[in-house]
């Protein structure tokens, strides 16, 4: 599909890993394709027991004595698919079209992010026409639901001083600094007992979504919440019961599905169809700029063989409702940054268990102890309990940065335009990878993708060309 794009190396080498399962937490075929690709063409290789992959390949002639340059990525993507997609991760390839300017997957995301830094990496490494210094080629592993490659990766085996992190998805845009993180994993006490009553299903679909660092800041709506809100009212015609509920399915991805299985009487399920509706046409036009596709229906349901109890249906409820998601506090330093944010990210139910993965950002530590401090009150108040899981840090902006001084002149020279320098609320392994090697001056870029996280993620086929040819001319200039 892809290999009469140019550049030919960078799009076959991308078609190439969307062909191959590598959802977060599945990545052991991937990372065995990098190992074999650098043993093919007999290139150092080391494959550590995360799964993250080392390639190194010498400097070419004249920057044989240059100081190596690290170019990462990482291996997995998030993988979501539209509801009536019948496509399996774990086996199928993706279906790849090209519309226009643009490369798209067909009904699920197009793994660009990150994809997209292999495939400069592997093309790299295949050539040999083009001027480099000696390449270490740093691709991990669990990227997008923690970083879990990246902390557990063993820096020695890197020896480079500049390192160009290839998972950024504006061209033109260099990050410098990004925000930590932490991901909180509410467990919610439960009581069932058996099902009474008649049984409606409340579904909340449509939603855009995203990714919940980079689009946050867009307020598009998030399905667990609007469904909470829903659940909220539906108290209003009396006592309700929560029978089954779900939602979202990454805790960086802004939840675009939720549902929930709801049981009462005859008496009071006659009057939730109609709160319901009409807090659904409420929720529509609040969100008809940025979410215009959302739908709300409630219909009757199978009657289910249990049911939670008054006090645990009350107590998610309640916890759902009041949970402070969203933007939390903008930057004062820099214009149009989040500060800090939240994203109920995943609401699932496995056998008696309820649990909710929130995503807590901010570039400012103390904030981010403080919104953590508030949500675990909150659990506690709802006789709940929690633990943090995928934490990772901060990356600080440098004073002194060649590497960033070196990508504004080229990225001027190559374009004819000005390169922009910025933090991002997103986090990128920059941060963790700084604390391993605290001595490499790092940078972050790439080239223009949309809505990744997403069905609807696509990237530019002219903007990956000229993130090539800006790659080839930052590698001239290191020797």
């Amino acid at each position: 599909m892809l290999e009469n794009l140019s550049p030919k190396p960078v799009f076959v080498f991308f078609e190439e890993l969307t062909k191959i399962p590598r959802c977060s937490g599945n990545e052991k075929q991937v990372s065995d394709y990098l190992v074999a690709f650098a043993t093919e063409r007999r290139l150092e290789v080391t494959q550590d027991e995360a799964l993250n992959v080392v390639i190194k390949k010498p400097g070419t002639e004249g920057y044989e004595d240059s100081a190596p340059v690290i170019i990462q990525g990482h291996m997995d993507m998030v993988c979501e698919k539209s509801k009536d997609s019948q496509h399996d991760f774990a086996r199928d390839p993706l279906t790849l079209r090209i519309e226009g300017d643009l490369v798209r997957a067909t009904d699920t995301t197009l793994g660009a992010d990150n994809g997209i830094a292999i495939a400069y990496g592997l093309a790299v490494l295949d050539a040999d026409d083009i001027p480099h210094p000696p390449i270490e080629l740093l691709v991990t592993t669990n990227e997008e639901t923690g970083m879990h490659g990246a902390a557990a990766l063993d820096a020695s085996a890197l020896s480079g001083k500049t390192l160009m992190n290839i998972d950024a998805e504006n061209e033109g845009v260099f990050f410098v600094s990004c925000a930590g993180g932490v991901d909180i994993v509410t467990d919610f006490p439960t009581k069932w007992e058996t099902a009474d009553g008649d049984a409606v299903v409340i579904e909340v679909a449509g939603l855009v979504g995203g990714h919940s660092g980079m689009e946050i800041i867009k307020q598009r709506a998030n399905a667990i919440k609007l469904l909470a809100r829903l659940l909220d009212a539906a108290r209003q015609a009396g006592e309700i019961h929560i029978a089954e509920i779900s939602g979202g399915s990454k805790s960086n991805a802004i939840a675009r599905e939720a549902r929930a299985v709801l049981t009462a009487s005859a008496a009071t399920l006659a009057h939730v169809p109609s709160i319901v509706d009409e807090l659904a046409a409420d929720i529509k036009r609040e969100f008809s700029v940025p979410d215009p596709g959302i739908t709300i229906t409630i219909t009757a349901s199978p009657k289910p063989a249990k049911q939670l109890d008054t006090t645990s249906t009350d107590g998610i409820i309640g916890f759902l409702a009041a949970a402070p998601n969203g933007v939390q506090s903008m930057s004062q330093d820099l214009p149009d940054l989040v500060e800090s944010s939240l994203n109920l990210g995943v609401l699932g139910q496995t056998d008696d268990s309820v649990t909710l993965t929130t995503s807590v950002r901010s570039s400012v530590d103390s904030i981010m102890v403080d919104i953590v401090g508030r949500l675990e009150t909150l659990v506690r108040f709802t006789g709940s309990s929690s633990k943090k899981i995928g934490v990772y840090p901060a990356w600080s902006y440098e004073p002194e940065s060649p590497i960033r001084d070196l990508c504004v002149r080229v990225y001027k020279d190559v374009t004819g335009h000005d390169a922009q320098i910025q933090a991002i609320h997103a986090g990128l392994e920059c941060g963790l990878l700084k604390q391993k090697l605290p001595e490499t001056d790092m940078i972050s870029f790439g080239p223009n993708l949309f809505n990744v996280h997403t069905t609807d993620e696509h990237l530019s086929i002219q903007s990956v060309a000229r993130t090539w040819t800006f790659v080839v001319a930052i590698l001239a200039e290191l020797k």
